[in-house]
Formats: C-alpha cells, sequence, structure tokens
C-alpha cells in the first residue's frame, strides 16, 4: 500500500522521510517532516473556565483540555473528594467532567489533574448552580385565514441572575426580525 508504519517513536525517529515510487516510466518522489512532540501537561493556554454554571436538575460538562504529549491521564477531585465514575458522575476520555441531575449539593471547587510520563498540571474551577429556564407558556397552535394577522405568545421563567433571550425560529430556520420587519414583529411584554 505505500505504507511505513513506526512503533513505539523515540526522538531519534524524528527527521525528513522520503517516499519514492517508481515504475517502468520514470520515478517520483514525496518529501514529510515527522517531528516528535513531548511535553509535560500545562494549562497556561487553555486554562479551565473559573466559573461554571449549571441549571438545577439538569447536565453540565466541565472541559479539560490542557497541551500534553503523549497524552495524559486524568483524575477529579471536588474540594478534597477524589471523583470517581458513577451513575451521575463521568469523567470522558478527552478529560471532560460529566455530571447529570446537577443539584446544590454539587455547588464548589473541581479541580482537573492531568499527568503524563514529563510531569504533571491542574486547573481548577467553580461550579455554580442556577434555576433551571423553562417555558412556562408555550406557543399555541392558530387557524387564521390567509391574509390575517397572527399573534403567538412565549413565556419563560428564569434564573433572575443570568439574562433571558427569545429565538423564534420558522421550520428550523431562525428568524432574522431585521431582514424581515415587514412580516414579523417582536413584542417584548415586561
Amino acid at each position: 500500500k505505500g505504507e511505513l508504519r513506526m512503533q513505539s517513536l523515540t526522538f531519534d525517529d524524528a527527521g525528513m522521510y522520503q517516499c519514492i515510487a517508481e515504475n517502468t516510466h520514470g520515478t517520483i518522489y514525496a518529501n514529510a517532516e515527522l517531528k516528535i512532540v513531548a511535553s509535560p501537561p500545562t494549562f497556561e493556554l487553555n486554562p479551565m473556565k473559573k466559573k461554571i454554571l449549571a441549571a438545577k436538575g439538569g447536565r453540565v460538562i466541565i472541559e479539560c483540555k490542557p497541551k500534553a504529549a503523549p497524552k495524559p491521564k486524568f483524575s477529579w477531585s471536588k474540594g478534597t473528594e477524589l471523583l470517581v465514575n458513577g451513575s451521575r458522575i463521568r469523567i470522558w476520555d478527552d478529560g471532560s467532567l460529566e455530571i447529570i441531575n446537577v443539584t446544590k449539593l454539587d455547588e464548589g471547587r473541581y479541580t482537573c489533574f492531568a499527568e503524563n510520563n514529563r510531569g504533571k498540571a491542574n486547573s481548577t474551577g467553580v461550579l455554580e448552580m442556577t434555576e433551571a429556564t423553562r417555558i412556562t407558556l408555550a406557543p399555541l397552535n392558530v387557524d387564521v385565514t390567509v391574509g390575517e394577522n397572527a399573534t403567538m405568545q412565549c413565556i419563560a421563567s428564569h434564573d433572575p441572575t443570568l439574562d433571558l433571550t427569545f429565538i423564534w425560529s420558522l421550520n428550523g430556520f431562525v428568524i432574522d426580525f431585521e431582514k424581515e420587519h415587514e412580516h414579523y414583529e417582536r413584542n417584548v411584554m415586561v
């Protein structure tokens, strides 16, 4: 197939590789450089978010994406408690931490630890719970005679510390009220 496979690479394997393909009509060459990367985990370029919000009863994913080579092993703690996979908590292969059915007890300081054969590092963020956003009055089906106007309502409850934005769509496409102002009108009730 023209493949060159290398296993258990070392720094000595770094360099310029050349593939030569030839037949009775001639010879062609292709070059590629192989760089061997090795570094301890670092969060300098991609630290954990300092503040993570999660909706009560919802699901949250806290990302842990350090730069490291080879790929590090991950572990997590909440405060001083080491976390393990369970019915509500899962540590993904990429290092992310998933929590489902979030409760007030899940609030706190979360630390991601990353370690490979070059070293280790950690990063910390604080998880805060918010009230879940809920639709309290959903739009209803409306029968309207062609040429008439129609009004649809949508009312939602939300955590008072957060802003709320309503987005309307038609058949899966978001309505642009600025471009389509002659046909659609947004009324905001306070």
